[in-house]
């Protein structure tokens, strides 16, 4: 790619320039419109700390833990990603959360006895170093990345995680009434309302359809006597967010590996949302300005190591937010991410974000975790399999891939021990042979063309 050009771009402005649709935003209206995309985000932003956490049986209080961690370091990523330090930060407005695609590895590691959380902290830590020293190379790695290969990554995630949000639905793995009908009507009644938001609200009220649907949910299921808010009130209110408050990172190679594969993917991801930002705020990213942005996602997912918690990215949902609005100043988000952080210091919210019965999200999880599929089909949409019948294979066989941990758990059973934390994730095992495929029969593409892709895959799950 050609950087020359985007060494000599003048320093990125406050604001956007004037002449493209964007005033200035003071006071009370700014706080409104940061506010307003820290309640887009905030489900999808909580809910990896939930699965995680759940997943590896973690008492409620680590659980309430790991969601202060996760909105602490979203607010300092997003801070990072917006507002910029030097070599760091795309400098637009972006709001920053946990990847799902990092989830199914986690919780292998976690589960692992002898890997345990200290080592997904290793990992992710490792991840993010790695994050940092490629971000120049990633736009070199793009054509390995072209709609067949993300698509069908993306819809190996949904389905994945489509798992967690059933087993909410019927009250959670573990729960002595699983399946009862009051989990199975609540959730029913959660998933209703969403859609009916969607489909009748706009603007704000519709984006963020999923957080209101968890609150009326949560009202529900406290009249039926299902909230038990006990740790809620004695929860502190106000409480610092410590580096390694489950003891100091452990590394193992693997594992390291794995979710520095995971960090590709979402580096990959983040190109093509800074692409579309990029379009809508009408404001030039060139080459060395995305490295920066990327760095960004690096430092974020190290800082996300550092203070117990995953991975973080570029959300799509604030990216439509910023289109829906048509406000484009990057402080937004800035002021966004400063929401985030001082959430993260008050542990009363994140007892009461634990506190919200597993049937009320799994209404909630079906639509989160569905439309993640369903970007992932969009995507593939747009893939040319009546002239090219080869991708049909690409993207059978890297389905068929990534569903081997789901339908049979124990197919790599006796495999070295070592190397389960990669062999347990269908994510990763639908990437790698959709990459491999993709090279053995279309072979590599053009860098432009790629960044094209990127691009239109960005708006499409922009879009939802």
């Amino acid at each position: 790619m050609p950087a020359p050009a985007a060494a000599h771009q003048p320093p990125v402005p406050l604001e956007p320039p004037q002449g493209r649709g964007e005033g200035q935003v003071r006071g009370p209206a700014l706080a409104l419109l940061g506010l307003q995309h820290v309640l887009v985000m905030y489900a999808g932003a909580v809910a990896v700390p939930l699965i995680v956490g759940r997943a590896l049986k973690l008492t409620p209080e680590q659980v309430a833990m790991l969601v202060s961690a996760d909105l602490f370091a979203c607010g300092i990523a997003t801070l990072v990603q917006s507002w910029g330090l030097p070599g760091f930060g795309i400098r637009m407005p972006v709001m920053m959360g946990v990847t799902f695609a990092s989830v199914t590895p986690m919780i292998a590691m976690g589960a692992n006895p002898d890997l345990g959380l200290t080592t997904i902290y290793g990992s992710v830590i490792a991840a993010g170093l790695f994050g940092i020293l490629v971000a120049p190379l990633i736009g070199r790695l793009l054509p390995l990345f072209p709609p067949v290969v993300t698509g069908t990554i993306i819809l190996v995630i949904g389905i994945s995680l489509m798992r967690v949000g059933v087993n909410w639905a019927a009250g959670g793995v573990g729960n002595p009434n699983y399946g009862a009908p009051v989990f199975l009507g609540i959730s029913a009644f959660v998933l209703v309302l969403i859609l009916v938001i969607t489909r009748y609200a706009t603007g704000f009220v519709a984006s963020a359809s999923v957080l209101i649907g968890i609150i009326v949910g949560m009202v529900v299921a406290a009249v039926l006597g299902l909230v038990d808010l006990g740790r809620v009130a004695s929860a502190p209110w106000f409480d610092v967010v410590r580096p390694f408050a489950f003891g100091w990172p452990t590394f193992d190679l693997v594992s390291a590996v794995t979710l520095c594969i995971v960090m590709i993917v979402v580096m990959i991801e983040s190109t093509g949302m800074f692409l579309a930002l990029s379009e809508i705020t009408q404001d030039p990213v060139g080459e060395a300005r995305l490295t920066r942005g990327l760095r960004a996602d690096g430092l974020g997912t190290l800082i996300g190591g550092i203070f117990n918690t995953f991975p973080y990215t570029s959300f799509s949902q604030n990216i439509g937010l910023v289109g829906v609005t048509g406000v484009r100043s990057r402080i937004v988000t800035v002021v966004g991410g400063a929401l985030m952080l001082v959430l993260g210091l008050i542990p009363k919210l994140a007892a009461l974000v634990e506190a919200v019965p597993q049937c009320v999200l799994g209404g909630a999880g079906l639509v989160m975790f569905g439309m993640v599929a369903a970007t992932g089909t969009r995507i593939l949409g747009a893939v040319d399999f009546a002239h090219n019948r080869n991708n049909l294979f690409v993207v059978a066989i890297s389905v068929g891939f990534g569903m081997i941990p789901l339908v049979a758990p124990a197919f790599f059973k006796q495999m070295p021990h070592a190397l389960h934390p990669l062999l347990e994730s269908g994510i990763l095992l639908s990437a790698i042979a959709a990459v491999a495929l993709n090279l053995f029969f279309n072979g590599l593409g053009s860098t432009a063309e790629a960044r094209d892709h990127a691009l239109r895959q960005a708006q499409a799950a922009e879009a939802h």
